[in-house]
């Protein structure tokens, strides 16, 4: 076993490993993983708050990490997927992991899972336990755990948390999750604990979640029962249990659903408050200094360039409409990848009034649909004689094409996957400039 360890010598390396130990990518399970977490003798000794959903899941967890940063906690985050490094899944203190802080903890857990009879892990089981490890011996005041795929049988739901967020509930997964909001609410309701606080920020929750909450003796916190938000052009406010918030500024990430997600993180932040307490200038700061690339990212320049990892029809129709609120465009391009198994009827219909042009591209990995196929399904259903449509072999190219095209004042969309705007922002944060049309 460790003459093949000794050939594991950089993340890279660790991380194909990973990804040819177990039969199939996604094996929904926590025996596994908890019988090696056992093993590792994984345990942590501050608060966690755990968050799942279809959409909002990354949001809320910048905005906790923001406050609690601002309160000056020392905060532990583990979020997926990452948009460029792998390293971006996990930060702490603020600050993105080191690999070679990675790979020390990527060869304790296989030294644990070969340890006596080998126990098989997927690359998420592996990678995720490797992170909590290492937030684990950081000397934390509270981590926040990011629910990978549903929340009963997530990886992340081997520990228990002090406080449960779960944000929107839709349309996603099903092969795994079940055909409805009502299945998909009950996988994500197994993250809630008896006696703890959950936190609902979807404005409608499916029944199952509400009686799951009941079934095991959580406590629930409903938006628009136990808390909600209000506001103006200008301001926000939050009213809570017991707490309120005035004159809030708009939080830093834009989008019209990130009040909802902001105000589940103030209800999180609130039923915690004995443990960790935050001032209201912490949350001001937090809301205002919060950072998170690819969610309806708008990069100033000529072309404008919108970058977002909406890869379903919610997330997608939340895209429509920021994009709606952002005023006149003479021309909008879309650069659209996203993976086999999505809903891209819906998604594509929902942005075809918008789009103007569209440059479908391929993306590296055997998930993604052809962009001849994306391009064949847009197609089929388009009613616009005036939109355009042409196919990449990857992002940047896709990319490229569009700014070649475009006129400085158009705007150029990005967005299906994250590994679609993970190709765009490979080499860093792209400033466009299209050139001028001749006088």
């Amino acid at each position: 076993m460790f003459g093949s360890m000794q050939n594991l010598k950089t993340l890279d390396d660790w991380l194909a490993y990973c990804e040819h130990l177990h039969p199939v990518g996604i094996d929904m399970g926590l025996a596994r993983i908890s019988a090696v977490a056992k093993r590792m003798g994984l345990a942590f000794d501050c608060p966690i708050i755990t968050v799942a959903g279809t959409n909002g899941k990354g949001s809320t967890c910048a905005m906790l990490e923001a406050i609690l940063l601002q309160a000056g906690y020392r905060t532990g985050v583990f979020t997926s997927p990452h948009l460029v490094h792998f390293e971006e899944r996990c930060r702490v203190r603020g600050d993105i992991v080191k690999a070679p802080d990675l790979v020390t903890q990527l060869a304790r857990v296989e030294v644990a899972r070969t340890q006596g009879e080998a126990i098989s892990l997927t690359y998420f089981e592996f990678t995720t336990l490797a992170i909590l490890q290492l937030l684990a011996d950081a000397k934390l005041d509270v981590v926040i755990l990011e629910v990978g795929l549903g929340g009963r049988l997530d990886a992340v739901n081997m520990l228990d948390a002090d406080c449960a967020v779960i944000t929107s509930i839709d349309l996603d997964h099903m092969e795994y999750l079940g055909p409805d909001r009502e299945s998909i609410g009950r996988e994500k309701a197994g993250i809630m604990r008896a006696g703890k606080p959950v936190i609902v920020s979807d404005p409608v929750p499916p029944q199952s979640i509400i009686d799951h909450a009941a079934a095991v003796g959580a406590d629930l916190w409903r938006f628009g029962a136990d808390f909600n938000f209000s506001g103006d052009k200008q301001q926000w406010g939050w009213a809570g249990r017991g707490r309120r918030y005035a004159g809030l500024a708009y939080p830093a990430l834009r989008g019209a659903n990130q009040l909802v997600n902001a105000s589940g993180v103030l209800a999180a932040l609130t039923a915690l408050r004995e443990r960790l307490p935050v001032t209201a200038q912490a949350v001001r700061n937090g809301l205002s200094m919060v950072e998170l690339p690819g969610r309806f990212q708008i990069v100033p320049g000529q072309p404008t360039l919108v970058l977002d990892v909406a890869h379903n029809p919610h997330s997608v129709a939340a895209l429509a409409a920021n994009l709606d609120a952002m005023g006149f465009y003479p021309c909008t391009h879309a650069v659209f990848g996203a993976m086999a198994d999505k809903d891209l009827a819906p998604m594509l219909a929902r942005m075809g009034p918008l789009i103007d042009k569209w440059y479908f591209t391929d993306l590296p990995t055997p998930r993604a649909a052809s962009a001849a196929d994306l391009q064949a399904r847009w197609t089929a259903a388009n009613t616009r004689p005036d939109a355009a449509a042409g196919t990449y072999p990857s992002p940047e190219a896709a990319l490229e094409a569009a700014v070649k095209a475009a006129t400085p004042a158009d705007r150029i969309v990005v967005f299906g996957s994250f590994y679609t705007v993970g190709g765009i922002l490979k080499d860093g944060v792209p400033r466009l400039s299209a050139p001028h049309l001749a006088p």
